[in-house]
């Protein structure tokens, strides 16, 4: 059972199917900066908020994708008690983001989140 305060990021809490995917881009909203984009969509009574990720081929090897999905996982596993409930997430991340540093990485999702008034604070 998981706690309030708990760290974790259950697989559970992520987006992860194709269809779900589609649902944040054909009725969210997107707020884009130099690094990423993050796409938002209000689900009523969704609970805890859901994140999904996406890095394309144009990004890097697969290596360099896998990099930035960790990088971007850990942002979001570490501000999720942040997090306003009932929104679904999807950060997908640009090219510049293969050669940015995680603090350049968590410093840009700061700035989208309160743009796209997710956090609770």
């Amino acid at each position: 059972m998981l706690g309030t305060g708990s760290l974790s990021f259950p697989k559970s809490r992520r987006i992860t199917r194709t269809s779900e995917f589609e649902r944040v881009k054909q009725h969210g909203y997107a707020e884009r900066g130099r690094l990423m984009t993050l796409s938002v969509l209000a689900i009523k009574n969704a609970g805890p908020c859901r994140a999904g990720f996406i890095t394309t081929r144009a990004i890097g090897s697969a290596t360099i994708r896998n990099r930035i999905r960790r990088r971007l996982r850990e942002i979001v596993r570490k501000h999720q008690h942040d997090l306003r409930g009932d929104f679904w997430i999807v950060l997908i991340a640009r090219r510049d983001a293969a050669s940015a540093s995680y603090r350049t990485l968590e410093d840009e999702w700061l700035r989208l989140a309160k743009r796209a008034s997710i956090l609770a604070l």
